[in-house]
C-alpha cells in the first residue's frame, strides 16, 4: 500500500507518496509532466520486488507541494536531500521520468556522491542541456512550439498549459486518447492495462491541483539553458531510453549521454516513452544494486 506524507522545508510543504518496501533503501522519484507524486504508485510492485522504498516527490507548486519563488535546479537538489533526511536515509538514489529526468540529473550534479549513490534519467526531457532550446530541431511540432513560447512568449506558454490542465482535469477520456495517439505501439500496450491508465490519469490530474503555474515554471526551466554542465558530472549516471520514443526522441538523450563522462547508456530497442513502466523492474534493479553496494 502507498503512504502519503508531508515534509516541511521551512514554511513550505513538500508532498510525497511512499510506495514499495517501507523497510528498503530509499529511491526518490522525480515525476514527469504533467504528473505528480502519485506516479510512484505505478511503480509500487517493481519497487517492492526489488526491496526498495520508492518515494514520489511533488515539485514546488505541483500537486500538494507549496510554490517556491525563485526555485532552481540547485534548490530542488537541496529539497531532495531534505526529503531524504526527513525519511531517515543517509544514502539514497534518484530516478526521473520524462520531465523529471532533468531534475534527477540536477541531483547528480549538485548532491554529494556520498549521499546520492545512484542517478537515473528515463526518457528525460533534456531540452536546455547545451543552451536554451538546443533540442528544438529534434522535437515534435507541439513540444517545439512549447519551447518557443517558453523562451519568447510566456503568456502563450501559460495559456498552453492552462488548456492542458483543463483537458487533464475535466476531459480525461479525451486526454487519455490524445496520449494514446501520440505514443508508439509498445507504449499503447503498456497503457492497455486499465488500472495503469487510471493511475496515470490520476497522477496527471493531481499535477494541476493548484492550477498550471507550478508546471509552467517547471517546464520553463527545462527549456532554458541549464545552469549546470553535464560534461563536468564525473559520477556514473544512468540514461534509459526507448529507441522508438515518439515524445522524447532518442537522439536527444543519446547526445546528452555521449557528453556525460561516466554515462551508462541503456537503450530499449523498440521501446517508447513508457519504458519507465514497461521496464521498471530492470531500471529499479540497477538502483537496488548500487544502493546495496554502497551499504556494504
Amino acid at each position: 500500500m502507498t503512504r502519503e506524507r508531508i515534509v516541511k522545508a521551512g514554511n513550505r510543504a513538500i508532498a510525497v507518496l511512499e510506495a514499495g518496501d517501507p523497510a528498503g533503501p530509499l529511491v526518490l522519484h522525480n515525476h514527469g509532466g504533467p504528473s505528480s507524486r502519485l506516479e510512484a504508485a505505478l511503480l509500487d510492485s517493481p519497487a517492492r520486488a526489488n526491496g526498495l522504498r520508492f518515494v514520489g516527490v511533488d515539485r514546488p507548486g505541483i500537486g500538494g507541494s507549496d510554490p517556491q519563488p525563485g526555485r532552481s535546479f540547485a534548490s530542488w537538489a537541496e529539497d531532495l536531500v531534505l526529503v531524504a533526511d526527513a525519511l531517515g536515509a543517509r544514502r539514497f538514489a534518484v530516478t526521473g521520468w520524462s520531465e523529471g529526468g532533468p531534475w534527477a540529473l540536477a541531483a547528480a550534479a549538485y548532491v554529494d556522491p556520498a549521499r546520492l549513490v545512484h542517478a537515473a534519467s528515463i526518457g528525460g526531457a533534456c531540452y536546455g542541456t547545451f543552451g536554451a532550446g538546443w533540442a528544438a530541431q529534434h522535437l515534435g511540432s507541439l513540444d517545439a512550439l512549447g519551447g518557443r513560447l517558453a523562451l519568447h512568449f510566456r503568456p502563450g506558454f501559460e495559456l498552453m498549459y492552462e488548456l492542458l490542465g483543463l483537458s487533464a482535469t475535466h476531459f480525461e477520456q479525451s486526454y487519455g486518447k490524445a496520449i494514446l495517439k501520440a505514443v508508439n505501439a509498445a507504449d499503447r500496450q503498456v497503457l492497455a492495462d486499465e488500472e495503469v491508465m487510471r493511475m496515470f490519469l490520476a497522477a496527471s490530474r493531481e499535477c494541476f491541483r493548484q492550477g498550471a503555474d507550478g508546471l509552467v515554471v517547471d517546464a520553463t526551466l527545462l527549456y532554458e539553458s541549464w545552469p549546470f554542465d553535464m560534461a563536468q558530472v564525473k559520477r556514473p549516471v544512468h540514461f534509459w531510453q526507448g529507441t522508438a520514443d515518439t515524445l522524447v526522441p532518442e537522439v536527444i538523450n543519446r547526445t546528452v549521454a555521449e557528453r556525460t563522462p561516466a554515462a551508462i547508456w541503456h537503450p530499449i530497442e523498440g521501446g517508447g516513452h513508457f519504458i519507465a513502466l514497461g521496464n521498471a523492474h530492470d531500471i529499479l534493479a540497477r538502483a537496488a544494486r548500487d544502493l546495496a553496494s554502497a551499504a556494504s
